[in-house]
């Protein structure tokens, strides 16, 4: 099983779960972090660490985020990947809850 970042991360992008992957699954895109299915451990340290609560392990995943599997999963071959943590965006926090997001994401 893997861990899935969702909605919430589009427009936020805090990095703070980057510092604590032990084996470096997460890609960067422009405005979205995701988690590489294939290098995922499963260790879910990740979570906690997500401001926006925007992981879950993919059998928690809410109805309506079930989506980002696979979107996941597509796009992280595309992405570069990131282990480090950056700063977030300036507008970071106004973005933060906000619902409806999907039609916001860069690729």
């Amino acid at each position: 099983m893997t861990h899935v970042v969702t909605e919430n991360c589009i427009k936020c992008k805090f990095t703070d779960c980057v510092d604590v992957c032990p084996v470096d699954c997460f890609r960067e895109g422009p405005n979205f972090l995701v988690i590489d299915p294939d290098e995922c451990i499963d260790c879910a340290v990740c979570i906690p660490e997500c401001p926006a609560n925007a992981i879950f392990a993919e059998e928690d995943l809410p109805p309506d985020q079930i989506k980002f599997a696979q979107l996941n999963a597509e796009l992280a071959p595309i992405f570069e990947s990131i282990s480090a943590s950056k700063p977030s965006a300036e507008d970071a926090e106004e973005w933060n809850g906000k619902p409806d997001k999907l039609k916001y994401l860069e690729r």
